[in-house]
């Protein structure tokens, strides 16, 4: 059984740590500090943290990776949300687990971007961790469909499972084409908004591109609402799940029987 440092923040990270728990000793998660949450602004613990918690692993959270102490020749990064220093780098070997086909949609948010922007298709890649962003040498890469009512959550899990086996297939280097690079930038709210004079396929794509996770945003009906799931029956988008502001989610046939009575 290989010993491998973790280090990953967001849900991402969490299944891809429970999934190498169960094939390897972890040593330790590297994970990002506990961060303020919610209206009441609570200091909430990276979904990271609690999956190691649950698995005994201990947990290390320095505002500035510099400052742990990383006893592992071999660290997977994952969904980790902070650059790792040069120095870092020298020390030990990082493998980083992108959820995108590299060098298409290197950045912060390659799942979501990959799904607005149509692509029928995105993947996993393993890469050796270099200091410019997602560029380093690939391992492992391997494709999967998406498909048309497929949301973020359907994606990333997808691409938690793949990501063990490629781990170990990646033993040799190929450095990424100069062809194809694209970024991902992260998530803003901007990208929330929906417009609803876009095209029907256009708002679907960016629905399921913000769900379950993040939500976006619209006016229906006087009300602003967060729309959760759609989908498309010809040239025409149908609501199915929303959320008004100050309440929880419901089907949009909830929402409209609450607006007549």
């Amino acid at each position: 059984m290989a010993r491998l440092g973790v280090a990953a923040t967001a849900p991402l990270g969490a299944d891809v740590l429970e999934r190498l728990a169960e094939r390897h000793e972890i040593p330790f998660v590297l994970t990002r500090p506990d961060r303020p949450a919610g209206r009441g602004r609570k200091a909430t613990a990276p979904p990271a943290k609690l999956a190691a918690e649950r698995l005994g692993i201990p947990v290390l959270q320095p505002e500035r990776p510099a400052e742990a102490e990383l006893d592992a020749d071999t660290i997977v990064l994952v969904a980790y949300g902070a650059l790792i220093p040069a120095a870092l780098l020298e020390r030990h070997e990082w493998l980083n687990v992108h959820p995108s086909l590299l060098p298409r949609w290197r950045g912060a948010a390659p799942v979501e971007r990959a799904i607005m922007a149509g692509d029928p298709e995105t993947g996993v890649s393993v890469i050796r961790l270099v200091e410019e962003l997602d560029a380093g040498p690939i391992g492992a890469q391997e494709a999967f469909r998406i498909g048309p009512d497929d949301d973020a959550g359907a994606v990333f899990a997808r691409a938690a499972e793949l990501a063990p086996d490629l781990l170990e297939r990646a033993t040799s280097f190929t450095d990424q084409p100069a062809d194809g690079v694209t970024y991902a930038e992260k998530i803003g709210p901007g990208d929330r908004e929906l417009d609803w004079s876009r095209p029907p396929q256009e708002l679907h794509d960016r629905i399921r591109a913000l769900s379950p996770h993040i939500g976006a945003r619209g006016e229906v009906d006087g009300r602003r609402l967060i729309v959760w799931r759609t989908r498309l029956d010809g040239d025409r988008l149908e609501l199915l799940e929303v959320q008004p502001e100050g309440r929880t989610r419901m089907s949009y046939d909830e929402f409209r029987r609450g607006l007549r009575s």
